[in-house]
């Protein structure tokens, strides 16, 4: 079969520009909700003490919070062309990374964040004077909640334009 070419970026110039109607798009904007909640989610876990399960809730969020950087970022330069195979299919790649990677490892991690501070909420009585993590894991909780509805919508969003027959993610 005939390769198919990679839909078209921004006008190329000698040196870097930014996509101003990427970053103006609903993608664009749920990217950088994305980039800023799942930031939110894994800082928070890593500024307390955590143990067990909470490893993986971790390492999902910054592996999934890496991947959306890098795809935020070929995306904000128009330079998806440059990733071998994927470039060609920038649409298709950012719809699995939304809805597989996105919205599976954060809900992963949201339900074993919640887990966690569940089994902590007998510390969230008043007068408890021990050091408390319940509070911490319900913040992860929240924000994990709500980067995989972001990673949800952009999904959702992906999938439209696709349904539609339209090869670019703008």
């Amino acid at each position: 079969p005939p390769a198919v070419p990679p839909p078209p970026g921004p006008p190329t110039r000698g040196s870097l520009s930014l996509h101003r109607a990427y970053l103006r798009s609903p993608l664009g904007l749920l990217r950088l909700g994305q980039l800023a909640m799942g930031a939110a989610f894994w800082v928070t876990v890593a500024a307390h003490k955590y143990e067990g399960a909470a490893h993986f809730a971790l390492f999902a969020a910054v592996l999934v919070w890496l991947l959306t950087l890098a795809l935020f970022g070929l995306s904000l330069l128009g330079r998806w062309a440059l990733v071998p195979w994927l470039g060609s299919r920038w649409l298709l790649t950012n719809l699995v990374h939304d809805l597989a990677l996105g919205v599976g490892l954060y809900a992963a991690a949201t339900g074993i964040m919640g887990y966690k501070a569940e089994q902590r909420s007998y510390c969230n009585l008043p007068g408890y004077s021990q050091r408390c993590l319940y509070s911490a894991y319900l913040s992860a909780s929240i924000c994990g909640g709500i980067t995989a509805c972001l990673y949800l919508f952009s999904g959702l969003y992906c999938l439209s334009r696709r349904c539609r027959d339209e090869r670019d993610i703008i």
